[in-house]
This record gives structure tokens, sequence and C-alpha cells, in this order.
């Protein structure tokens, strides 16, 4: 169980996942060996599962970001589940209750390519699509 001083640790980690020890310690009064130890804990325990790259997918060439809820076609969601590696455009993946079973995170290079997507996933269920617009978690300045 995390206590306040590795919930201090995860909270910097979140912000810069790439900050060293003895910055960390720095910022929460904390010796770097003891910042060290107390992480790899973290990830032994797997309270921390892995660090990643967040990308600026239109640096990448991909102009739209979408959200999809799928309402899966009776007995196609094993299928779906076997394909899914097939559509690298999908960055994240959720099964969800409600009458939609998936919902995903989606990138692709233009509106083009969003229709060949969809056409892909009506082969499993009815998508229903949302544009996403901008991303609050990265403004700086909140939600506005």
């Amino acid at each position: 169980m995390a206590d306040a001083i590795d919930l201090k640790i995860i909270s910097r980690l979140q912000l810069n996942s790439r900050a060293s020890f003895v910055e960390i310690g720095k910022n929460i009064g904390l010796s770097p060996s003891s910042v060290r130890e107390r992480v790899q804990r973290l990830e032994e325990t797997s309270v921390i599962k892995a660090y990643k790259v967040q990308l600026n997918f239109s640096k990448l060439g991909y102009g739209l970001e979408v959200m999809i809820m799928l309402k899966m076609f009776s007995g196609k969601l094993k299928e779906f589940n076997k394909q899914v590696k097939d559509f690298p455009e999908i960055r994240e993946l959720f099964r969800i209750t409600g009458p939609h079973n998936i919902f995903m995170k989606v990138v692709l290079k233009d509106q083009s390519h969003l229709q060949q997507f969809i056409d892909r996933l009506l082969l499993y269920g009815e998508p229903t699509t949302h544009l996403i617009l901008s991303d609050f978690s990265d403004s700086e300045s909140g939600i506005f």
C-alpha cells in the first residue's frame, strides 16, 4: 500500500516520468537513494506498471483524433478481440457497460482514413463517432 510519500513520488513521476531521483528528492524532501528504493518497490508491486511516451499525433501526420463507441453485434466480441491487433489506429481500447460494448480512442490521418476505419468496424458492430476538438488534459490553464 502506498503511503503519503509514495503518492508524492507518483505525482512527480506523472508530471515527468523522466525526472531523476535527485530532482524528485529535492521536490519532496527525500534523499535520491530513498526515492530510488521507493520507486523500485512501487515497480515491483506493480503500483507503477509502465512508463509511456506521450505523442503529438498531429506532428506524425494524424490530423484527426476521435472517440468511437461500438455497439457490438451479437457473437462478434471474441472475433473483434482477435482482430484488434490489425487496427493500429486504436490508441486506447476499453470494454464498457451500457448499450455500447467498446469505447476506443483512435488516431487517423484524415476524413478518408476515418471513413475506411468505420467501414472496417461495421463488420463487428454499429459505431458512434465523436471528433475530438481539443484535449484539456494538455492545457496548463484548465478547461478553457
